[in-house]
């Protein structure tokens, strides 16, 4: 037996169906913090990327330009709070998001 995807109502009685966060890409996530910011139910946590010393071997410090937002990016750490309102993917600059109907979690 298939569940129904949740169905809410606006308080003018208006039905929509929300769009819960399903994925993010951590590769394409630049680490800006905005869907952070915007999220009203900590779905998201800031994860430090694992810097690969081999391959920063040969920079020198005098190449550090001090722009830490490549080494962050964001998880879905409680998709399960998600209200579905897709601010995050509103404000998020490349598109990591994706969103879907969910039925309720048994």
């Amino acid at each position: 037996m298939a569940m129904d995807n949740i169905i809410g109502l606006t308080r003018g009685g208006t039905r929509w169906v929300p769009q819960f966060a399903i994925a993010l890409d951590e590769e394409k996530c630049i680490g800006c913090g905005r869907c952070f910011k915007v999220c009203p139910r900590d779905v998201l946590e800031i994860v430090q990327r694992a810097l690969d010393v081999a391959a920063n071997e040969d920079l020198d410090d005098d190449d550090d330009d001090g722009d830490d937002s490549d080494n962050s990016y964001m998880r879905l750490a409680n998709a399960m709070d998600c209200i579905g309102c897709e601010a995050c993917s509103r404000v998020c600059p490349k598109k990591c998001f994706t969103h879907a109907p969910l039925p309720l979690a048994a």
